[in-house]
């Protein structure tokens, strides 16, 4: 399934002190330069507050084409089976590092639910940066699911009272109150599959021109996957 040239490799590496899964895969997709010349037919805008730009909806037929993949990523290192519901968004970072909200200073979980995964697949060629994943420090929470929800945001708000709230600007690496646990670089056709309650944060540069073009921009897709 690798990209015309490449080869196609999956490796998993467990994070953190809870030993959470990441797994990584090389020319994830088939033809990834058709991916992009899809995006650029399609409308991008603001989708939620939470995401530092703008995103456009993928056509089922991406995640059909990577679903064999994607079962058998879910089943070996994750033990899930079973039927899930999917869906996946073109995502390109635009906002400049001094405009971001304070929930796009921090790291952040996709979802709580139990059953569900995120995967962030890489499409492009510049140099912004790559993801990485976090420890709360003061609860020493890798992952956030609905039980321990309530306590990571008390001892967070806490935390910022104590600390003051983050600076302006993409986090990078570690803080007062996140210690990061592991980092991976943004390769083209690289995608990392992950639980969604994961706390992971993109590590894109500060002071960085982000253009909102598919073909010179941070251009990523993110898949989110929920048991049914």
């Amino acid at each position: 399934m690798g990209d015309k040239g490449g080869q196609q490799s999956i490796r998993v590496e467990f994070v953190g002190d809870e030993h959470q899964p990441v797994v990584i895969v090389e020319d994830f997709a088939a033809h990834p330069e058709q991916l992009i010349a899809e995006a650029e037919t399609l409308n991008f805008e603001v989708m939620g507050e939470y995401y530092p730009g703008v995103r456009a909806r993928v056509p089922q037929t991406y995640l059909d084409a990577l679903a064999p993949l994607v079962a058998r990523v879910l089943r070996e290192f994750f033990g899930h089976r079973g039927p899930l519901d999917s869906r996946a968004l073109y995502s390109l970072v635009t906002t400049p590092s001094g405009q971001l909200t304070l929930p796009q200073r921090i790291p952040h979980v996709d979802g709580l639910q139990e059953g569900s995964f995120a995967i962030l697949h890489y499409l492009s060629r510049g140099d912004y940066g790559g993801t990485a994943f976090y420890r709360h420090r003061s609860t020493g929470f890798e992952t956030i699911d609905a039980a321990r929800h309530p306590r990571y945001m008390d001892t967070l708000y806490a935390d910022f009272a104590a600390h003051g709230e983050p600076t302006s600007g993409y986090i990078q690496g570690d803080t007062e109150i996140f210690e990061q646990i592991a980092r991976y670089d943004a390769v083209f056709n690289r995608a990392l599959i992950y639980r969604s309650s994961l706390l992971h944060c993109g590590e894109v540069p500060n002071g960085a021109g982000f253009p909102a073009d598919v073909h010179c921009g941070r251009l990523t897709i993110a898949s989110f996957l929920t048991a049914r």
